[in-house]
């Protein structure tokens, strides 16, 4: 062969090299970098199921859930924090920070730098004011400031801008919503881009709670909201599946649900005389600021030994409480024993003949639910009980973001993990 044909050959066969080398690996188009995007995408879905008692599961009417806890994990019991009540609880889970230091330490609550407003849930302006939430920070506020998109459906506290963030996504509470389109409007967050998608979404159903007030837990009113907030859940869970996501899904309730009676009420007005105080809140447990100058007289009058309810000065409540220092917790605070409540008068409330919660947060009937499933988690495993804290930085550790310091560890959950 000669010389010109030989680099005429050679040139060739560098050419055919290259093309073959570029079959091999070609640029993925925008269609195959989407399909890969979505198979690392794990999102991270808080579930509440409000009141929702663990023994719950128990009742023959929960496939979905007792599914998603055979083939995930579950815990025995979680231990709420006190007072074990809705907003404080709820707020402890997203921020790992017991009511006491979270500042939610109450549904409802005053602050005497909030002048002349009493927080209660029925208080829209008041539930939207970022200064009585100020004092932590939630989970979505430090997701949204470090570029994580998220999608908060009813959760206390997502309507007010913390620290001057809201979520990307969110809607104001409306009981009247029904669960299946509080699924869907998550599930429809979910359908966005890729790359807009929420990387951490709650969704949140009182159902069994209010079953629970109204009825009582041993009734066939709380198993059918039982069996239709597990409807909801399978709707939900059906959803990720049609989508293809393999989401991380931890399903949580707020406290459990105690039967009441009116039987079993303590009238304030004959403990303590009216004119020496106001009542901040009352039922299972009661706040109570002294009126001026009536301090002493009140202290001599609730710090008796009283049958069904003890008192202390906010400062001598029992540590194991982890409450009392803050300053919206009022001066005085009495505990009913577990199936009795506080009444501020003669008159008997609606949850006397039904049920409540707010007790002591060690007591079996105040327990909450936990379950989680998902690639983070192993498989038909049962933990031992743990406090609600430590939600906050299991969390954390899923949408991969660093917690901040709060009163949670993650080492009790820690076993259940495939991520260590």
């Amino acid at each position: 062969m000669t010389q010109p044909y030989l680099r005429t050959f050679i040139c060739s066969l560098l050419f055919l090299a290259v093309a073959g080398c570029s079959s091999v690996a070609p640029k993925p188009n925008a269609d195959q970098a989407d399909s890969r995007a979505k198979s690392n995408y794990h999102p991270v879905i808080l579930v509440s199921l409000d009141g929702f008692k663990p023994d719950y599961l128990r009742r023959g009417v929960t496939p979905n859930l007792n599914q998603l806890a055979a083939n995930g994990v579950r815990a025995e019991a979680m231990r709420p924090s006190f007072p074990s009540i809705t907003f404080p609880n709820h707020y402890t889970l997203v921020t790992g920070l017991r009511p006491d230091r979270n500042g939610i330490v109450g549904n409802t609550m005053e602050d005497a730098n909030i002048a002349g407003v009493r927080f209660s849930l029925g208080n829209q302006a008041a539930v939207i004011d970022h200064r009585w939430w100020d004092q932590a920070e939630p989970i979505w506020v430090t997701a949204e400031k470090n570029k994580v998109t998220t999608g908060i459906m009813f959760w206390p506290g997502s309507e007010a801008a913390i620290h001057g963030v809201l979520p990307s996504e969110y809607k104001p509470f409306d009981s009247k919503v029904t669960s299946d389109s509080r699924v869907d409007t998550m599930l429809s967050w979910l359908d966005k881009p890729v790359a807009t998608r929420p990387g951490f979404l709650t969704v949140y159903f009182e159902e069994v709670d209010h079953a629970g007030h109204a009825f009582g837990p041993d009734t066939e009113e709380v198993t059918k909201a039982v069996a239709h907030v597990d409807l909801a859940i399978g709707r939900l869970m059906d959803g990720l599946r049609s989508r293809h996501i393999n989401a991380n899904v931890v399903i949580v309730s707020d406290h459990g649900m105690a039967a009441t009676s009116p039987d079993r009420t303590i009238a304030l007005n004959k403990v303590a005389t009216p004119s020496h105080y106001r009542v901040i809140t009352s039922g299972t447990y009661a706040g109570i600021e002294a009126n001026a100058g009536q301090e002493d007289a009140l202290a001599s009058e609730l710090l008796k030994t009283h049958e069904h309810m003890q008192c202390w000065k906010k400062e001598n409540i029992p540590l194991r409480f982890h409450y009392g220092k803050n300053p919206r917790v009022p001066r005085f605070v009495c505990l009913a024993d577990v199936g009795w409540l506080i009444v501020s008068g003669d008159k008997v409330g609606r949850q006397s003949n039904g049920g409540a919660h707010g007790y002591d947060n060690l007591s079996p009937e105040m327990q909450a639910l936990f379950i989680a499933n998902g690639p983070a988690f192993k498989q038909s495993m049962v933990l031992p009980a743990f406090d609600n804290v430590d939600v906050y930085p299991l969390l954390m550790k899923l949408i991969n973001l660093p917690a901040l310091p709060s009163d949670g560890t993650i080492l009790p959950i820690q076993p259940a993990l495939t991520l260590q």
